[in-house]
This record gives C-alpha cells, structure tokens and sequence, in this order.
C-alpha cells in the first residue's frame, strides 16, 4: 500500500502504523520519502529534521555517513529510507521512536 498526503497535508508514521496495527491489519515494514536537513545533537547523533518540531533519529550505515558533512547546515535534502521492519511476531509499539535508515539520498540542495 502507497500512502501520498496532499500537497499540504501531513502524514504521522508512528500514528499511522498503530491504525494500521489497531485495524487488525499486520505491517511487515515501513518506507519513507521525504525532504528535509540533517542536524546532529550533542551527543553527536544524526537526525533527520523535516518539519519545525519533528525529526527522526538515523540509524547510522554507509548512506547516512555521508550525510556528516550537511549537519546542522541549511542544505535541504530527499531522502528515502526505512522506518519500521516487522521482526519476528512482535507488533509495532507506538511508545518507541521510530529511527530512519537511509536506503537512498535522491538530492541535495
């Protein structure tokens, strides 16, 4: 299934994949395009930024690795990645953050 919000719209991934889990339907993984900047916190950490107040943390690979050299710069990228995988029979727990793996960087500003 392919969910595309309106140009204005937005799309909560931790919400929606409790609907999805609350509806009795099982969801084996979850991918995301999406455009924003890369930040890194205090600690050092990689996270994607893509609304004012909302961000993932990137679980590091050699995708998000090359993404070092954009943090906490303006640069605007798209990026496609991974929020969720289904692993074993264990639902999704919507108290747990989900954590973006980047699989493409498609561009960057």
């Amino acid at each position: 299934m392919q969910i595309t919000p309106k140009e204005d719209g937005q799309i909560d991934p931790a919400h929606l994949l409790k609907a999805i889990y609350d509806s009795g339907v099982t969801a084996t993984e979850m991918d995301v395009t999406a455009e924003g900047r890369v930040v890194k916190d205090a600690s050092g950490e990689l996270a994607f930024h893509f609304e004012p107040n909302r961000s993932w943390v990137i679980t590091p690979n050699d995708q998000s690795r090359s993404l070092a050299d954009v943090a906490n710069t303006p640069s605007k990228i798209t990026v496609t990645g991974q929020l969720y995988l289904k692993s074993g029979k264990k639902k999704a727990n919507p108290a747990v953050p989900l954590k973006l793996l980047i699989t493409k960087i498609q561009k960057t500003e």
